[in-house]
């Protein structure tokens, strides 16, 4: 039984989409923290703050935590690239009177992420999960993941910039 066409896409998108990521964590970037080992006639070496041996706790959103407004897709891109067995941890103020709670879903397909269509999605964190040390979620696949906030009928995912994307990479592995 071979691949349908879909399926080779698939295949093809994800595996640029890895090769792309892990040769970009090697790169030096508008807005990052300097971290460069040079000196005559050697080239200048990034070193990513999430490149460990071991695997991260990373704060999804940093000190913003997750909340409405915030874009974390481009958060995950400046922050990236995650490696397997790295550790998410969302954070998020659990419901008052007042507020409008958050939740953590992971979201079965590229589609489905990018039209913010909880159908076929998978509750990880309810609305009271993220108080104190947060809800942690551990990438433990070599897969892509889509997380996003279920709430308010998919605005806080399609409006509120509640979504992103991660293909952890594979530790050790330079591009």
């Amino acid at each position: 039984m071979g691949f349908t066409f879909a399926q080779w896409g698939y295949i093809t998108l994800l595996v640029a989409c890895t090769l792309t990521g892990s040769c970009m964590a090697n790169k030096s970037w508008p807005g990052y923290s300097s971290n460069y080992t040079s000196g005559w006639g050697h080239r200048q070496v990034y070193h990513h703050p999430n490149k460990t041996d071991a695997p991260n706790k990373i704060s999804v959103g940093g000190s913003e935590n997750w909340h409405f407004g915030f874009n974390y897709s481009e958060w995950a891109l400046k922050n990236g690239p995650f490696y397997l067995n790295d550790i998410l941890v969302f954070k998020y103020d659990p419901p008052k009177n007042d507020s409008h709670p958050h939740s953590v879903y992971l979201l079965p397909d590229l589609k489905s992420f990018k039209s913010c269509n909880f159908s076929h999605a998978r509750m990880l964190a309810s609305t009271t999960q993220g108080g104190d040390e947060g809800f942690e979620f551990a990438l433990k696949s070599w897969q892509p993941y889509y997380f996003a906030c279920g709430e308010s009928n998919g605005v806080h995912c399609n409006l509120g910039g509640m979504k992103f994307m991660v293909m952890p990479a594979l530790r050790g592995w330079n591009f």
